[in-house]
């Protein structure tokens, strides 16, 4: 008598169906992606340049400095991480039209009107040494304090928050209360003192 024969499992399809299964998980999950903070960088300095003085304002630039103790200091003054939020909102926004806060610029805003724009720039500079904890730190703060002034903005022209509006009033409040933060390279300050 001859051995009997085993019936092989027919794995052709196996691969067919292991493919679909990792396409239908690919489609199917959520990929995070790691997002960036929005801010507008210095433009890398031509060689053959001359150096410039540009004449700006200084009551228009509100200096963020973190030294390599991550210390915050504002215009040369020690400031509390906790009320840099603030200070930044009251920069921005000079509800008094205080002459030692920011120039303001009436244009035309759609769905706006008439606005008085803010000619105010935060500048951040950071030491090489400060922590990268505090740098985040800061940074929200800082966006936090923006994006407050937006949702006053947005309350008081369209009854909601900046974050439900819809693509066309949004794009009128970012005019109205843009994101201006401008980042310098970092500095050693532990040389520079």
């Amino acid at each position: 008598m001859g051995k009997k024969k085993v019936p092989g499992i027919n794995s052709s399809s196996m691969a067919d169906i292991s493919f679909l299964l990792l396409t239908f998980f690919l489609l199917t999950s959520s990929i995070n992606t790691e997002q960036g903070i929005p801010r507008r960088l210095p433009p890398p300095k031509e060689e053959n340049a001359k150096d410039e003085i540009v004449d700006i304002n200084q009551r228009n630039v509100l200096n963020v400095i973190v030294n390599y103790n991550d210390a915050v200091m504002v215009n040369g003054e020690p400031l509390m991480l906790s009320d840099l939020k603030e200070k930044a909102k009251e920069f921005l926004a000079n509800p008094t039209n205080s002459p030692k806060l920011p120039e303001k610029n009436v244009i035309h805003i759609d769905n706006l009107g008439e606005f008085a724009v803010s000619k105010g720039v935060i500048s951040l500079t950071n030491d090489q040494s400060t922590s990268y904890d505090v740098y985040v730190q800061v940074q929200n703060e800082l966006e936090k304090a923006v994006n407050e002034l937006r949702d006053q903005v947005a309350t008081q022209y369209f009854g909601k928050k900046y974050s439900v509006l819809d693509t066309a009033s949004r794009k009128a409040v970012q005019k109205a209360i843009p994101m201006n933060i401008s980042e310098a390279p970092p500095i050693d300050y532990s040389k520079a003192e």
